[in-house]
């Protein structure tokens, strides 16, 4: 098994044993090289090698939020330039509907190249959810479309190696909608979930109260949890992709749109609240406070920090001047303002001397009993202090 990159620093990484992903181990990587079973390398000409080619690409929006596929294209470049006769290409990068199919597909067909005979062409999304240690890759149900019905055997064939459950549909754009349904579910219910907590702010109710009785019913209900944004490389991307595409069909997509809107609005929502309980609790502005962030990656438990909508609660509360520092466990540093900042220390100390402790992701390492105990006052947009009995008066929550 050989993994290809353009960044030699992974390469490098990989190679000398070690992991880049929360999910994976060190101890799991080195394993693996010693045995002589995987190499990572930045040369594209070992593609000509290999019977099975899985493309794992970004696929990030432009700030047009037009899907940007030009990752897509660099690796299918190398594909086309090494490709052996009678391999397996499969695109696991989300995307809009009709890439495989439309873009990928005349692209390897040059040269007189045929589908389903010289090469085979499929598109399986990855259903990865970082930090699920129920769920992983082998034990989640793989989703599989052929560009032909031999192509869609052929990649059956190849994953049923290693993951139990295949479900093959009728195509690839049909496995590009699934991904993107499933991301969209949980965008709009987020969405949704979001502003029954600005409702409940206005009636002066608790939300986690609310979902939390009402997903006593056994049916009819899944509850979804607010919190200061979306983040990660999925959900507050992958619906845009689908709503791009319905734009080129004259259609808009209305719950996409609209979901989208209320979830990248939440982290303003968030620094308002602060800035309103600073005032109310210590008569103190943004510009003479001391305010410590806890949790800067977009998820509990991982070192993830793309689209972190804690990266947008940081810039808005800097922006009106207040003093902003962070603590991550799992976040050494961050690029910030044109250079790196570095995570502070968790003492009692840097508790007490902040005005508010700000919890934006509900890591399972902290004692939120100390943090609250040694705090002045608490944001909790997590709920994460749910189970702290003392001192509610200084919590806060969403």
């Amino acid at each position: 098994m050989t993994g290809f990159d353009i960044s030699v620093a992974k390469v490098k990484l990989l190679n000398s044993g070690k992991s880049d992903i929360d999910d994976i181990r060190d101890s799991e990587v080195s394993k693996i090289i010693s045995s002589g079973n995987f190499i990572a390398t930045t040369d594209p000409s070992l593609l000509s090698k290999m019977d099975v080619i899985m493309i794992c690409v970004p696929t990030p929006l432009s700030k047009t939020k037009d899907p940007d596929v030009s990752y897509i294209l660099a690796a299918v470049k190398w594909v086309k330039e090494n490709l052996k006769e009678g391999a397996l290409v499969v695109l696991e990068s989300t995307t809009y509907p009709g890439t495989t199919q439309d873009v990928i597909l005349p692209i390897l067909s040059e040269n007189r190249r045929k589908v389903g005979k010289n090469f085979f062409l499929a598109f399986s999304p990855e259903r990865v959810d970082p930090g699920n240690k129920t769920y992983t890759t082998k034990n989640t149900p793989r989703i599989v479309g052929g560009t032909t019905a031999a192509c869609a055997r052929v990649a059956r064939v190849f994953y049923e190696q290693t993951i139990p459950d295949i479900r093959t549909v009728s195509s690839t754009r049909a496995a590009e909608m699934v991904k993107l349904l499933e991301n969209t579910f949980r965008s709009v219910n987020i969405g949704l979930v979001n502003e029954v907590a600005l409702m409940c702010d206005k009636l002066d109710l608790n939300i986690w109260e609310i979902i939390d009785a009402a997903a006593t019913k056994p049916f009819g209900f899944m509850p979804f949890y607010p919190g200061p944004g979306l983040g990660g490389h999925c959900i507050p991307i992958d619906p845009h992709y689908l709503s791009w595409k319905l734009k080129s069909l004259n259609y808009l997509a209305r719950f996409i749109e609209l979901a989208g809107d209320i979830n990248s609005h939440m982290p303003e929502y968030v620094v308002d609240r602060i800035g309103a309980h600073l005032n109310e609790k210590f008569s103190k502005s943004f510009a003479k406070s001391k305010i410590l962030l806890l949790g800067i990656a977009y998820k509990r438990d991982i070192k993830d920090v793309r689209e972190s909508p804690a990266l947008d609660v940081m810039k808005l509360l800097e922006n009106k001047g207040a003093s902003v520092s962070f603590n991550d466990p799992f976040v050494d540093e961050i690029e910030w303002n044109g250079g790196r900042v570095s995570s502070k220390k968790l003492s009692e100390a840097a508790i007490k001397s902040a005005d508010m402790v700000v919890i934006l992701t509900d890591h399972s390492s902290y004692d939120y009993k100390w943090i609250v105990k040694n705090s002045k006052a608490v944001f909790d947009t997590r709920n994460a202090t749910k189970h702290v009995r003392s001192n509610r008066s200084k919590i806060e929550l969403l």
